[in-house]
């Protein structure tokens, strides 16, 4: 894999199964084969480059740094053909890559969502439907054809984890608080009702 150590922010296997993503505490994010061979591999990059100054009294300015440390990836998920991944970020957006199909493609980002918090996890249920969670504890919706996004559902309670059901019709949130909560965007003719 690696030569030393390289904590893991999180990771995702692509839909097709050829293809494993780990993010580092570098922001870097290395692609695998199904084999376990390291294929390939690009840097993250920050929302905003600036740096924040702020008058604290009328002598003395307060930095505060945005950039290429000022960040961590809480979430990755590859799209449903395997060709793009989304990655969250704790500087309040989530930048979606086109990886290509073949090793080597170049990566470029096709699409970014600016969020009002941290995101802290996310899934990629269908085509153009990227769904995640907040630290402000929003559970919120990016479409990538239309690259606009919005809320589902909120709480008042840190989004930790997120999954789908098989179909992606529906979605579980695990909150800070220890809720879980259940949404149907479609309940498949189960009848069943929102949780």
């Amino acid at each position: 894999m690696m030569d030393g150590a390289a904590k893991v922010t999180c990771m995702a296997w692509s839909q097709n199964n050829a293809k494993f993503a780990v993010c580092t505490v570098d922001r870097v994010v290395l692609l695998y084969d199904e084999h376990g061979e390291r294929r390939d591999k690009f840097s993250t990059k920050p929302a905003d480059m600036k740096v924040e100054r702020t008058r604290v009294c009328s002598n003395t300015l307060s930095e505060k740094a945005y950039g290429r440390k000022s960040y961590m990836v809480k979430g990755m998920a590859f799209s449903p053909d395997s060709t793009k991944i989304a990655i969250g970020q704790t500087d309040n957006i989530i930048y979606v890559y086109k990886i290509g199909e073949d090793w080597g493609d170049k990566k470029v980002i096709c699409n970014k969502f600016i969020q009002t918090s941290a995101v802290t996890c996310l899934q990629w249920p269908a085509e153009y439907i990227i769904v995640f969670g907040l630290a402000e504890g929003k559970v919120r919706l990016a479409n990538t054809k239309t690259n606009k996004s919005s809320t589902i559902y909120g709480t008042d309670s840190y989004v930790v984890a997120l999954t789908t059901n098989c179909s992606g019709k529906g979605i579980l949130s695990g909150h800070a608080d220890g809720t879980i909560v259940r949404y149907f965007f479609d309940d498949e003719g189960s009848g069943e009702s929102q949780v």
